[in-house]
């Protein structure tokens, strides 16, 4: 691994994460658990993307403003954390990358299908069946910053779950 890439993972997996004891749930979680599983994930795909030097049509930069991924990238993340556990079987890892290879060909069909790309982003477009309200297409964003963006959908997500659960 190169110095670069080694210290852009030198620290991951380090205390800084906590795993949870199941599958994450997003639809039921409430604003604070979500908002760890959400900074859990994003440190783990960080991780992931830097490791194995993944192209953004397999884990864009706005990842998680698109469910798909979310829900992909997570359960990705639990079987990684599963695989690496210390007490789990030593051919986990290799079941892992057998997995991860199979889900690197969803995540690039879902970055084709949701069209999000490494300097912009649109919301995932969904086709209105027969009998609902068509949705307008939503314009494309320019893609400046994503850590500020992250914070901002972490925050917007916070307010989101807050409203929901009172």
């Amino acid at each position: 691994m190169s110095e670069s890439r080694l210290a852009a993972v030198s620290g991951f997996g380090r205390g800084e994460l906590e795993f949870p004891d199941g599958p994450v749930n997003w639809l039921t979680l409430g604003p604070e658990e979500a908002r760890t599983a959400f900074l859990d994930l994003d440190r783990w795909v960080n991780f992931v993307r830097v490791a194995y030097g993944l192209p953004p049509t397999v884990i864009p930069p706005f990842w998680h403003r698109h469910d798909e991924l979310i829900w992909e990238l997570s359960a990705l993340h639990l079987h990684w954390v599963n695989a690496y556990d210390a007490h789990a079987s030593l051919s986990g890892p290799n079941h892992w990358h057998q997995d991860f290879a199979a889900a690197r060909v969803r995540l690039r069909e879902w970055v084709a299908t949701n069209g999000t790309r490494l300097d912009r982003d649109r919301p995932t477009r969904v086709t209105a069946w027969p009998g609902e309200t068509p949705v307008a297409p939503a314009d494309e964003v320019v893609i400046t910053n994503r850590a500020e963006d992250f914070r901002n959908f972490l925050r917007e997500d916070f307010h989101q779950r807050q409203r929901k659960h009172r």
